[in-house]
């Protein structure tokens, strides 16, 4: 499924998450340097001094491991070895799309030091060090470019030989760097390893501005050397600071969408690898495998599919709430299956979120529609709808649902939005954080006549999930309303 969605991907767009510090506690990650003469020593191209904000048109992203309270040092040192981080660190910042260029990683002086001489340069990048002296300590200077500024190495990146030479920009360290160059206008997308395991620093960074950027994906919760971190990624959005929207509580409407277009077009800027962790490819790699290998299934004109059996997909709640962005899906209609799904779950629920609010380790949550017959023509698919298994576990809810059979165009973008809506409420009146969402079909089918519009759609790239946000004073799943549930920063293909 995932080399079919990668198919995709590369039809679609042209050409993750540490800072570098941790680099310096690995000695097995990194190898000589392959020279380049476009790498050796390199004195400042610009005559004009000044910070991120001056100008360049060459842009960057940031990696960078940060505590919650956006600590990323202790006395000049990282105070976590995570050896995943290490890993994901040197594929992000390592890879490019054209075997003939390199990435650029940018870092401060005193980052530069840190890495013991024989793991720097760094190899398969270009390294760029930021000194207002213009001069780096090392045996290994020649093959390092030097910078006085930011806005100096932006400017010089964007000139040949490097427009030619370099992919992509990453910023990597080390304090001061990242204070100046987080949020900047020039930061398209920020990949942070999240320290979840509470850590005493030092050294600080400013907190990522939420009206800026956006969740693209972020990981499972991890756990090395007893510290647990996730990786995430965020992606600007829009170009300068809005008004934060209040959570939705009981007013008119619980969705609006006019200040919720997104100002950036496109986010094929993001690395390759993090464009295919975005989880609405789950769907769209369902999809295409559907349409790609599915059984042919004769029937009525109207009912001629291609089909496969034994199909599974996955959300990640933690961040983003999972409305799909190739095509647009009716909030109005989410919120409608939501309200009959939780009244075919009457009798049961509230047993249901006893049990989890008492008795957290419990295997056997399940929620199961009692009186099917009851349900309206109109919520037939829920009839389909096999027992919903819940799990707590590390603060976390997350569901397992099972559906015979599913259509993969007219019920399943409702019924992803409505369970997910479904689990983030129970979690929301039980005290807990919305874990995963895991969808498993007997079988999933497409109508052929819906494969033309699909191939259409599988064909854009998917843009960052919206962000729900439920009113707070609300505990009890009787006294839901619409109006509870505001949809933040939905901005679909039309």
């Amino acid at each position: 499924m995932l080399a079919l969605r990668n198919q995709i991907l590369r039809n679609s767009f042209g050409t993750h998450s540490t800072n570098l510090d941790s680099v310096c506690s690995s000695s097995c990650l990194f190898g000589a340097f392959n020279g380049s003469p476009k790498c050796r020593a390199h004195s400042r191209f610009s005559a004009v001094a000044g910070d991120v904000n001056s100008g360049p048109k060459r842009t960057y992203q940031i990696v960078v491991a940060a505590t919650r309270e956006m600590g990323i040092g202790k006395e000049g040192k990282l105070p976590w070895k995570l050896p995943s981080d290490l890993k994901f660190f040197k594929e992000l910042t390592a890879t490019t799309l054209d075997p003939t260029k390199k990435n650029a990683v940018v870092m401060g002086r005193k980052t530069w030091e840190s890495i013991p001489l024989q793991f720097r340069p760094l190899p398969a990048r270009l390294n760029v060090v930021l000194s207002r002296s213009r001069k780096v300590g090392s045996a290994n200077a020649e093959k390092v470019v030097v910078f006085e500024s930011i806005s100096s190495a932006l400017e010089s990146l964007e000139q040949p030989p490097y427009s030619q030479s370099i992919e992509k920009v990453f910023v990597i360290g080390g304090g001061q760097v990242l204070r100046e160059a987080l949020n900047a206008p020039q930061c398209d997308a920020i990949h942070i390893t999240e320290i979840e395991t509470s850590i005493d620093c030092d050294t600080f960074i400013p907190s990522i501005h939420f009206s800026l950027f956006q969740p693209w994906y972020s990981s499972q919760l991890l756990v090395e050397n007893n510290v647990r971190f996730a990786f995430a990624s965020y992606v600007r959005v829009k170009s300068s600071i809005s008004e934060p929207h209040p959570c939705g509580n009981g007013g008119e409407s619980s969705f609006r969408s006019g200040s919720d277009k997104f100002e950036v077009g496109s986010f094929n800027f993001l690395p390759k690898m993090i464009l295919e962790r975005h989880d609405e490819n789950s769907y769209l790699g369902l999809v295409q495998e559907i349409i790609s290998s599915g059984s042919h299934k004769e029937g009525e004109p109207w009912n001629r599919i291609l089909s496969k059996f034994d199909c599974e997909m996955r959300f990640n709640l933690r961040k983003i709430f999972p409305l799909l962005t190739t095509k647009e899906v009716s909030w109005d209609g989410v919120l409608q299956e939501f309200f009959r799904l939780i009244s075919g779950f009457t009798k049961k629920l509230p047993d249901v979120i006893d049990e989890i609010r008492n008795n957290l380790d419990d295997k056997r949550i399940v929620l199961s529609v009692q009186n099917p017959s009851d349900l309206t023509l109109e919520s037939c698919n829920l009839r389909l709808i096999g027992p919903l298994q819940l799990c707590v576990a590390n603060g976390e809810l997350s569901c397992q649902t099972h559906q015979p059979s599913a259509d993969m165009v007219l019920t399943i973008p409702l019924n992803i939005a409505s369970y997910a809506l479904l689990t983030c409420t129970i979690a929301h009146v039980c005290g807990l954080i919305p874990g995963d969402l895991v969808l498993k079909f007997g079988e999933a089918h497409v109508s052929k006549t819906h494969v033309r519009p699909l191939q259409e759609q599988l064909h854009r790239l998917p843009k960052p999930f919206p962000i729900l946000k439920i009113n707070p004073h609300k505990k009890d799943m009787d006294t839901f309303v619409s109006a509870d549930f505001e949809l933040v920063s939905y901005d679909p293909h039309l």
